[in-house]
């Protein structure tokens, strides 16, 4: 039997704190134009914005407006029927999908924003699956309803297979010539009739719809019975349930992760929001369950009269520096208060703001469960908890940040903002965690790496519109090495005479290759003092030097190199000579050894639907990849994991032609796996590529 979780008092009254809902989902499937619908319902705002027109409370930044998407949360509350809620508008696309995973942690509740659209089953299936890991209570709103001919039931049929909870149907739509013009409250038992962006009208029900919300009432209760004994025996025994019951049954079966409610509506016509809304109050946790649910018991060493806070975002303003947005859990932080971070480090809070869209409002003081933004606490980051207890603080769960798909080579276009770039690059990944600044020592350039190249795109945007440097991007370049593929011995000497003391150096080089990983190394086999210990060092440091470009222009690996033979000048011999001598030898030496070009290749493990698997296939068999197997993907219904080994340089665009495959679904992951040999048209094209730069 269910048991809520539910804090607070019976009525829906507003003791257990402002509560917070994240509204998620597939991308274009209307989050932003549902927190307008809400706002302007709730009295909020005064006019309903919409996205198309650029209006809206959410997607305001300069960058969203721009690329007409959402690219960061935002968020905005309201206060109905004596509660006070906040909700939180997050990016529905993949690339951008950190930005929900850092806020779902912190909320009491999410809506799953989505559409009757088949195709975006697989969308559904990454929001909901976080939210399963989570452990997150969830609504899904059936959004533009004005806009689908199709059942709902056919519509629950095709979303079931991407819940691991049931679906329950809270709702039957009320149709009129194809059009939904109102709906049926299965738990109230009443029938409404949509107004555009005003509260819907009750309706007596025909006889016919009676029918139909009969049949339908008693499948949710059916549902609800699978975790209720009490209202199975009712059922079996045709005992009409109390209201109540049925409600506490919703609200317990929620709280506890066993069902998943399914609304409707539209959100651009203001239809279905009030029921949405009156939905949550009834039925969302408080702050204080998501506290637990954050801690297992972790929190409690703070004392009663602590404040603790999660910090779900960090923010870089143009004129009150940096912002920590951050869930009040327990307690109360007002403007001086110290906290402590997961170190113990102490700092203060230098002021507080409400958060309104892209706008801030300066407040007083931050209660257990508003959502704010804290002033310049300096030495905490993002996922870090804070506490007004003294000492370390305890640290709640936190998701981990996704590793990146796609990388890009980036510089600066004027030199004098070299300095300024990492420090800005530093602000940025602070404020978006999900991207990586990383030095290629191979290939000596500065990677950043991010979810994709719309990422990307916007990251560099915000490098020049937030910190104001201008950034090149560029293809990263892929780091080939170079070995041999055959021996030989070559002798050479250098011999310089200019006045006064000369230059002489002289070296017999027996050089043969090495397996694959073995490095280099070195040894010498002289005998009779032909060339002088103390010069030996200075051969090995010829040949490094010259390794780092080898005959085919790139740094040369797995080869050994003995110094057989030599001879010396008592007066002009010196350190210097011999290493010239050795860096002769070497350039003559090598042509003759079969140079051979090797590049990277990765290890990946491609996660994928597994319909999408056959067209995957091909995709990695058409960028040179060796398909080593596929297996189910644990945990996830309907998913495969695709293992392939594939060139480095064939990785750039993988994410995108993976997404193009899948719905925006698939993602990856790589590491090195092995240098391997490259021949052929390929080989001749990368060294092509090398002369021409070197020229």
């Amino acid at each position: 039997m269910a048991n809520s979780t539910q804090s607070g008092n019976s009525d829906g009254s507003k003791t257990g704190g402002t509560r917070c809902i994240a509204l998620v989902g597939p991308y274009s499937c209307g989050k932003t134009s549902l927190l307008e619908a809400i706002l302007f319902r709730a009295g909020k705002i005064g006019r309903q914005g919409r996205v198309d027109d650029g209006n809206t409370i959410g997607d305001a930044s300069a960058e969203a407006r721009a690329h007409g998407m959402s690219i960061e949360m935002n968020a905005a509350s309201i206060d109905f029927l004596g509660d006070t809620f906040t909700f939180v508008d997050c990016p529905g696309s993949i690339e951008f999908s950190h930005e929900a995973d850092s806020i779902l942690s912190a909320c009491d509740a999410a809506i799953v924003v989505c559409e009757a659209d088949e195709k975006k089953t697989h969308a559904l299936q990454l929001t909901l699956k976080k939210l399963d890991d989570l452990g997150l209570p969830r609504f899904i709103f059936v959004n533009k309803i004005d806009k689908t001919e199709m059942r709902l039931h056919d519509v629950l049929e095709f979303m079931q297979p991407a819940s691991e909870t049931p679906l329950v149907l809270r709702q039957v739509p009320i149709w009129e010539d194809n059009i939904a013009t109102g709906f049926v409250d299965l738990a109230l038992e009443r029938a409404y009739v949509y107004r555009e962006h005003a509260p819907s009208e009750v309706i007596l029900m025909s006889d016919a719809l009676k029918s139909r919300e009969k049949d339908a009432r008693f499948e949710m209760l059916e549902k609800l019975a699978d975790f209720d004994d009490d209202l199975l025996e009712q059922l079996l025994s045709d005992i009409e349930p109390p209201q109540d019951k049925v409600f506490e049954d919703l609200s317990a079966e929620l709280a506890d992760g066993l069902i998943t409610p399914v609304l409707f509506g539209s959100a651009e016509n203001g239809n279905g929001i009030m029921r949405l809304l009156k939905a949550l109050r009834h039925e969302v946790p408080h702050v204080a369950t998501t506290n637990e649910r954050l801690a297992n018991d972790a929190a409690s060493e703070a004392g009663d009269e602590d404040a603790t806070a999660l910090i779900v975002k960090t923010l870089y303003t143009a004129h009150g520096g940096k912002l920590s947005v951050a869930r009040v859990l327990t307690g109360e932080l007002t403007e001086g208060s110290i906290v402590h971070g997961k170190e113990g480090q102490m700092t203060r809070v230098a002021g507080l703001f409400k958060l309104h869209g892209i706008e801030t409002s300066k407040i007083d003081c931050a209660k257990a469960g508003e959502l704010v933004a804290l002033a310049r606490l300096e030495d905490i980051v993002t996922g870090e908890t804070v506490s007004t207890g003294k000492g370390v603080t305890t640290q709640l769960h936190f998701p981990d940040v996704a590793a990146g798909v796609f990388g890009l080579s980036i510089s600066v276009a004027d030199r004098k903002d070299e300095v300024k770039l990492t420090g800005s690059v530093a602000k940025l990944i602070e404020e978006d965690p999900s991207l990586h600044l990383k030095h290629d020592p191979g290939t000596h350039e500065l990677v950043l790496w991010g979810q994709g190249e719309m990422h990307l795109r916007v990251a560099l945007e915000r490098l020049a519109g937030k910190f104001g440097i201008d950034v090149q991007s560029a293809p990263r370049r892929i780091a080939y090495k170079e070995s041999i593929g055959k021996g030989c011995t070559l002798r050479r000497r250098y011999k310089k005479q200019s006045g006064g003391h000369g230059q002489f150096g002289d070296v017999e080089l027996e050089i043969k290759p090495l397996p694959r990983g073995s490095g280099f190394v070195f040894s010498d086999s002289i005998t009779g003092g032909v060339v002088p210990k103390q010069y030996i060092p200075a051969v090995k440091n010829g040949i490094i030097e010259y390794m780092v470009k080898g005959p085919l222009g790139f740094p040369v690996i797995d080869l050994a190199v003995n110094l057989s033979d030599g001879s010396f000048h008592n007066v002009d011999s010196s350190e210097m000579a011999f290493k010239q001598a050795a860096r002769i030898t070497m350039t003559e030496a090598m042509p003759q050894c079969g140079p051979v070009l090797l590049e990277p290749i990765v290890a990946v493990e491609i996660h994928i639907p597994s319909e999408a698997t056959p067209r995957v296939n091909q995709i990695v068999s058409g960028h040179r990849g060796q398909l080593l197997g596929f297996d189910t993907r644990a945990g996830w219904k309907g998913w495969e994991t695709v293992q392939a080994h594939m060139p480095e340089a064939e990785m750039a665009n993988l994410i995108v032609e993976l997404r193009s495959a899948t719905t925006g679904a698939g993602t990856f992951t790589f590491q090195h796996e092995r240098l391997s040999r490259l021949t052929g048209k390929q080989a001749d094209a990368v060294i092509e590529q090398r002369e021409s730069e070197a020229a």
